[in-house]
């Protein structure tokens, strides 16, 4: 599935598509999309309404004909054709136009890792339907790798936790490739599907799932543990008179609710290390775990893990657009050519 560096310095652009945003990244312009994977369609005339941002904003709010779709499932596609739709119009008539004029374009993109091949052939249909001639696909462990300057290359062990939306990815990368991973399917999804439960049991309180980020950052200041603010305040509808409410709910047991997908991210991690070789463990207990991805952001989640782990946590410089840097890296030709070398070691 990991293409050679070889490979990857021929192609023209890179896609991330998560399910919660798709990246693009264009050789020698940069990252030129970051937005959210979801696009509003019209059911009456099938008309492309929105995508990105605006069309997230349309969620739950709009008319019976308007219907607000995500393409992008857990890092696979699940509607080709309106994954391609939506890349068309993040792009914009000008860059598609410029992409159109490569001979032979050639197009680079982040799957899951241990991806099953019809995920993966749903990737390179999108990305085939937008006029690639070609496309390499790259393991999204080693992408936000070298995205976020861990040293993968080298013979000493590295450990890199992917926290997406659908599914959390941990990894011991070394020599430029994975030694043991594992996928765990807890996201932020996850995490914000449990305080949406939280809030409807205890409080009967409905609450969208795009509405929980302010109670996620009342866990700031030491996040997940007990020092944090005792108590927020939280907009909703009551379950049974169907009116707005607001009710001041207590942090800590917002904690205890979502302790239960986090614990099978620590289940996950545990899982890694028995499987991993002594030597390439040894290294890890200096280096630590580094941690990418939108939900590696959730105030607190760091502290945990080190609390659990007893080994050093660390948060990229940027994680949410450590896999597309990492592959726009690999484009420009900034990686050692040890990198991704299937030979190496």
């Amino acid at each position: 599935m990991t293409a050679s560096l070889e490979q990857l310095r021929r192609c023209h652009f890179a896609v991330d598509l998560g399910a919660a945003r798709t990246r693009v990244y264009v050789k020698g312009a940069g990252l030129i999309v970051d937005q959210p994977s979801v696009a509003a369609v019209n059911t009456r005339t099938g008309a492309l309404i929105a995508v990105g941002e605006f069309a997230e904003k349309m969620t739950g709010r709009t008319p019976h004909y308007i219907r607000v779709v995500r393409p992008v499932s857990g890092g696979t596609v699940v509607d080709i054709e309106m994954a391609q739709r939506m890349l068309r119009q993040l792009l914009g008539d000008k860059v598609r136009r410029t992409l159109r004029r490569k001979p032979r374009l050639r197009a680079a993109a982040c799957t899951p890792h241990d991806s099953d091949p019809l995920a993966q052939r749903a990737t390179m249909e999108t990305l085939v339907g937008l006029g690639a001639r070609r496309v390499e696909l790259v393991d999204t462990l080693i992408a936000a790798g070298v995205g976020c300057g861990l040293p993968v290359e080298r013979p000493e062990a590295t450990m890199i936790m992917v926290c997406g939306a659908a599914a959390t990815q941990v990894a011991v990368l070394s020599l430029g490739s994975i030694v043991t991973a594992e996928r765990i399917p807890v996201g932020g999804e996850a995490i914000d599907h449990a305080i949406v439960q939280h809030l409807r049991h205890h409080h009967e309180l409905m609450l969208p799932s795009q509405s929980v980020r302010p109670l996620q950052l009342a866990l700031s200041g030491n996040g997940l543990t007990s020092q944090g603010p005792t108590s927020t305040e939280i907009h909703g509808r009551d379950v049974a008179t169907g009116l707005a409410r607001s009710v001041q709910v207590d942090t800590a047991a917002v904690r205890d609710a979502i302790q239960t997908p986090l614990t099978a991210v620590l289940d996950g991690i545990g899982k890694v290390l028995r499987v991993c070789p002594p030597d390439l463990v040894a290294d890890l207990v200096d280096r630590g775990i580094m941690m990418v991805g939108g939900s590696a952001l959730l105030p607190g989640l760091d502290q945990m893990l080190r609390q659990a782990t007893g080994m050093p946590v660390h948060i990229a410089e940027r994680p949410d657009v450590c896999a597309v840097l990492g592959l726009g890296a690999m484009l420009e030709g900034r990686i050692e050519p040890l990198v991704l070398d299937p030979t190496a070691g």
